[in-house]
């Protein structure tokens, strides 16, 4: 690799082409809106940060945002765990069907499940008490464990089942128990990996902004909805850029953690699956350990469908059938909004997978330092929040030629932002791990970098392509946070901002039609999940 890099750093056009495009793309549209955004609002109140540090009410806020998410976090360790220790080491039918059914609540719209436990809440009676799933920190805490299992399951999974088990095995011939061995040994090189996940599971959770929003009610406040409060219903943009400014820094932390652990990972040995037969006492619980989980995520799903389907006379089809007719209360029918939902996500994936796919060449090809810079920028927009994102862009692309507030590019473009990262984890771990003998190969037989890259290395990398596409579609599909800044002008209403609009109104047949929605994005997000797990090989995020 060290060849073909000096080969592709022999031509200033290259090396200047594989960093300044995707840096100039993520600065443009990144790195002026967030910059606009905070100096407008610091402008006009410079101490707006010392008077977070004074204010009782924002004390609560951080430190509410702060134990939610580990709290979160632990629980969705504790969850996860068990399933991961069965599809990482257990041979049985079915596994990849596991894989992508517990992947499917991760990449489901906020909004969809936000409906989903609304609707468990009703239909199990849990609408009061400590265990509410409505306007309660039980609520918030459930939905994100819901999100955050696949995180734990395809991190810590996909790279405990390419670990060699040599040392383990030798433990126990020399004695050791099945627990020394794994709490001595294993345990101790899953450690990078654990953390890893760990950290992608609290950026999700400290950074969750729809959860809280529509579950947690007023009481339970956030960073990210109190950045909302006070940007839209207060207009009190100095407070609102402090408080991003706050998260920012804490994401850029959480950011830098998680690229120092997944340098580690890279480094360790691995050779392939090795994968236990199921008999014996594994036979009991690898399904008891399979089907407990599928149950805990799946029952909100199956709840949600059955919602979709009552109506005042009993079960039918009714509330799919008024998704053709338009509410007084939206701006267009649900059905169009399906119509726009689809067209931006088809736009915003093709957006992040060009530019994906550029950053990832830089991050693997280009100068160190500068490619770690860049891979740290390009998973920013991840972890921003939504309204600093969404309203930046607002603010700043107002005027002149790149006036796109009423544009209907502006919505695919911020959704794109937060795709890109997903494109980038499926593609660069695929490019460097490209055999470097190859490219040397053919560069000894005259080949140009250039191609290299087409005959090789585009080959190679085209599944991750694939697959940072589907998840990009997948997550523009059903975005939410930026969406409802962007998507100003009212034929322009997503199904994300339409079944947000349904959930906030009274009546049963309005619900009915909010939850019918929520299957269909439900359902069209699900077989694009589908597709990219068939072109996947691997089971890392």
């Amino acid at each position: 690799m060290e060849r073909h890099r000096d080969q592709l750093g022999n031509s200033r056009f290259r090396r200047t082409g594989f960093l300044v495009g995707p840096a100039v793309f993520l600065a443009v549209f990144f790195g002026w809106p967030v910059l606009q955004l905070l100096w407008r609002g610091l402008g006009d109140d410079p101490g707006a940060l010392t008077d977070i540090a004074t204010s009782s009410s924002l004390r609560n806020v951080l430190w509410f945002t702060l134990w939610q998410a580990v709290l979160s976090t632990a629980l969705t360790l504790v969850v996860a765990l068990p399933l991961t220790a069965v599809v990482a080491n257990v041979s049985f039918r079915g596994r990849r069907l596991v894989n992508a059914l517990v992947t499917i609540p991760f990449v489901l719209p906020t909004v969809v499940v936000a409906g989903a436990f609304l609707a468990t809440g009703d239909r199990l009676n849990l609408t009061e008490g400590p265990f509410a799933l409505n306007k309660s920190v039980f609520a918030i805490l459930a939905a994100h464990v819901f999100f955050n299992v696949a995180v734990v399951v395809r991190t810590v999974g996909g790279y405990w089942r390419q670990l060699s088990r040599d040392d383990e095995h030798a433990a126990r011939t020399l004695g050791s128990s099945p627990w020394q061995s794994f709490s001595r040994i294993t345990l101790r090189r899953l450690r990078p990996s654990i953390l890893a996940a760990t950290s992608i599971v609290f950026l999700f959770t400290f950074t969750s902004f729809g959860v809280v929003l529509i579950l947690g009610g007023a009481r339970q406040r956030t960073i990210e909805t109190e950045i909302f409060r006070y940007a839209i219903s207060r207009t009190d943009f100095a407070t609102a850029a402090a408080l991003s400014i706050l998260q920012l820094l804490a994401v850029v932390t959480l950011v830098w953690f998680n690229l120092r652990l997944r340098g580690r990972l890279d480094q360790s040995d691995r050779l392939g699956d090795r994968l236990l037969p199921a008999s014996g006492w594994v036979r009991l619980v690898a399904p008891f350990t399979v089907l407990a989980t599928l149950a805990l995520l799946f029952v909100p799903i199956v709840i949600l469908i059955e919602q979709s389907l009552r109506t005042g006379d009993g079960v039918g089809l009714a509330n799919y059938q008024a998704l053709t007719e338009r509410p007084p209360f939206l701006t267009v029918t649900p059905q169009r909004a399906i119509i726009n939902s689809l067209g931006f996500a088809l736009v915003a994936s093709t957006i992040a997978t060009v530019f994906g796919g550029w950053a990832s060449l830089a991050i693997v090809y280009g100068r160190s330092k500068a490619a770690t810079l860049l891979d740290i920028a390009y998973l920013m927009p991840l972890g921003t929040s939504a309204v600093t994102l969404g309203f930046g862009i607002l603010i700043t692309f107002d005027s002149g030629w790149l006036d796109l507030r009423q544009s209907w590019f502006i919505i695919p473009l911020a959704q794109a932002l937060i795709g890109i990262p997903f494109v980038t984890r499926a593609v660069v771990p695929v490019l460097r791990s490209i055999d470097p003998s190859l490219r040397d190969a053919a560069a000894s037989m005259g080949a140009s970098p250039s191609k290299i890259w087409r005959d090789i290395d585009l080959p190679i990398a085209r599944r991750a392509l694939v697959v940072g596409a589907g998840f990009a579609f997948a997550i523009s599909l059903g975005e939410f946070g930026a969406t409802s800044f962007v998507g100003r002008r009212p034929d322009h209403m997503t199904v994300p901002l339409a079944i947000a609009r349904l959930l906030g109104q009274p009546g049963q047949s309005i619900r009915g039609q909010a939850m019918a929605l929520s299957v269909v994005l439900m359902v069209v997000t699900t077989i694009v999940l589908l597709v990219v797990d068939r072109a996947d090989r691997s089971s890392v995020l």
